[in-house]
C-alpha cells in the first residue's frame, strides 16, 4: 500500500486482484467511517462532509471506486460484486472497524450491496440518494450518452463548472474538482464505456432481496428533487420499519455537494441517536 499527504487528508493506494485503488485517508481516531461516492463522480466529492466527520471523532476515508478518479481506469471486472469485494478489502486493510458505510447513488447502492452481503462488516447505513431500485434496461446507454456528451475537453475549469453544474455552483464545483488538468484543457478521469458497463445489472433487476438482508441500523437521505421517488422510499419503510429517514428541502441528486454541512450534521445526528 502506498501513501502520500497532500494535505489534510492521506493519498493512499490499494492493490485488491490487480486492480488499483485510491483512497482519502482523512485520519481521526474514533470510529471508522467510509465514504463512497456515485457513478462518474470521485473521493473529492465528499472532501466537506469528511472533514466534519473526522473533526467531530470520527475515523474517516474515503474511495475512489474502480474506474474513477485516481484508481484503476479501465478495470476489466466492474460487477457489482467487484465493487463490493473493494469495499471489504479497503476496510480491512486500512484497519477500519465495522465502519459506518456511508455512500451517494451507485456508492449508496454498493454500501447496500455490502452490507447484505458482509453483515458483520459494518456498523450502520448511510445512503444518500440510493435505493434497491428496479429495472431500467435502457439506463446504461442513457446515463453513457449524456457523458460521452460533455464538450470535452473544457478549455477552463470555470466552463466545467458552469456546464456540470447546470445552475448549481456547489455541484459544478464538486463534479469539477475530479477532472484531470491537461495541456489543452479538463478532461473526465472515466471512460463512458467503463461506466455504462457499471450499470449493467442495476438495469436489469431491482435489489430488495438484499435490502431485506441488511440487518445493520439505516438512513436514507433524500432530495426533495432527487431521483429516488416516494414510493421507492416508502417500500424501503415498510421492509425495515426501524428505518430511519428525512428528505431534504429543494436538494437536488447531488446533496453531499449541495448541501454538505447539513448532511453531515444529519448523519452525526443519526449516530448519536442510534447509540453509535
Amino acid at each position: 500500500m502506498a501513501s502520500s499527504s497532500p494535505g489534510d487528508w492521506t493519498e493512499r493506494t490499494l492493490v485488491r486482484d490487480g486492480v488499483r485503488l485510491s483512497c482519502r485517508d482523512w485520519g481521526g481516531s474514533g470510529p471508522g467511517t467510509l465514504l463512497l461516492h456515485g457513478l462518474a463522480g470521485h473521493c473529492g466529492e465528499w472532501d466537506a462532509v469528511a472533514r466534519l466527520l473526522r473533526d467531530a471523532g470520527h475515523r474517516v476515508v474515503a474511495l475512489d471506486q474502480r474506474g474513477h478518479g485516481g484508481g484503476e481506469r479501465h478495470p476489466g471486472d466492474v460487477s457489482r460484486a467487484a465493487y463490493v469485494a473493494d469495499v471489504a478489502e479497503v476496510v480491512g486493510q486500512l484497519g477500519l472497524v465495522r465502519p459506518l458505510l456511508v455512500g451517494q447513488s451507485l456508492g449508496g447502492h454498493t454500501a447496500l450491496l455490502t452490507a447484505a452481503a458482509h453483515p458483520g462488516l459494518p456498523r450502520a447505513l448511510v445512503l444518500v440518494e440510493a435505493g434497491p431500485g428496479g429495472a431500467e434496461p435502457g439506463l446504461p446507454e442513457r446515463i453513457g450518452g449524456w457523458l460521452r456528451a460533455w464538450p470535452v475537453p473544457f478549455p477552463s475549469r470555470e466552463a466545467a463548472v458552469a456546464y456540470l453544474g447546470n445552475g448549481k455552483r456547489a455541484v459544478g464545483e464538486g463534479w469539477a474538482d475530479g477532472l484531470e488538468a491537461r495541456g489543452d484543457g479538463f478532461w473526465p478521469r472515466f471512460d463512458p464505456d467503463v461506466m455504462e458497463r457499471s450499470l449493467d445489472e442495476i438495469a436489469h433487476r431491482a435489489f430488495w432481496q438484499e435490502w431485506s438482508a441488511v440487518d445493520c441500523p439505516a438512513l436514507v437521505v433524500l432530495g426533495e428533487d432527487g431521483i429516488i421517488g416516494g414510493g421507492e422510499y416508502a417500500e424501503m419503510a415498510r421492509l425495515r420499519p426501524g428505518l430511519h429517514g428525512l428528505s431534504l428541502p429543494g436538494a437536488g441528486h447531488d446533496v453531499h455537494l449541495e448541501r454538505p454541512d447539513e448532511l453531515g450534521r444529519v448523519i452525526l445526528d443519526f449516530v448519536r441517536r442510534a447509540g453509535l
